[in-house]
């Protein structure tokens, strides 16, 4: 299982918690994670889709470098509903959690 807490904008997963960026428009509720493919500029070719509707895929990626920065003061309204990680926790949650079941409170 993996936990995002937004008002403390961390994902933990595998007994440990890690910094990321959530935004206002991130769905509260349980979700199952997908990997998926994408050619999107700047997503490094993949993404975890955890959620889609009419409009939006919500999706946890690797940061943009350069763009966002974790560390420091939490960031809570950064997104538009993306949970974002650093590339190395992006890894870890790619190796061990597809399908995996989400809960974001």
């Amino acid at each position: 299982m993996i936990e995002v807490f937004l008002s403390a904008a961390t994902i933990c997963f595998g007994g440990m918690c890690y910094p990321a960026l959530v935004g206002t428009q991130t769905p509260v509720g349980q979700f199952t994670v997908i990997h998926r493919p994408t050619r999107l500029p700047g997503y490094g070719g993949d993404v975890l889709v955890f959620h889609e509707d009419a409009r939006y895929v919500y999706a946890v990626h690797r940061t943009w470098s350069g763009r966002e920065q974790l560390y420091g003061t939490p960031r809570r309204n950064i997104t538009r509903g993306c949970i974002n990680v650093q590339p190395e926790v992006y890894q870890r949650l790619v190796t061990c959690c597809n399908g995996a079941r989400l809960v974001i409170r």
